[in-house]
């Protein structure tokens, strides 16, 4: 599993906006998508909020790629 950490500024990020920030997915129209189809798990857990806000620490994962939100 390929794995990217991502550093934010500030307190969360949406969890669509991470998935375009951290390059996994082009558009805001494939994370919704993705997310909506129930192929994204946030912490190991299905996500199906676009919304859901990460804080540092939080994982997400789509497609073999495994995304920690992490403080800069």
């Amino acid at each position: 599993m390929e794995r990217k950490k991502v550093p934010i500024q500030t307190e969360y990020i949406k969890l669509d906006s991470l998935l375009k920030f951290a390059g996994v997915l082009e558009t805001g129209g494939q994370a919704k998508e993705a997310i909506q189809s129930g192929q994204v798990s946030v912490n190991g857990e299905p996500c199906t909020q676009r919304g859901k806000k990460l804080r540092p620490g939080d994982r997400a994962a789509l497609e073999g790629i495994e995304i920690e939100v992490c403080s800069p």
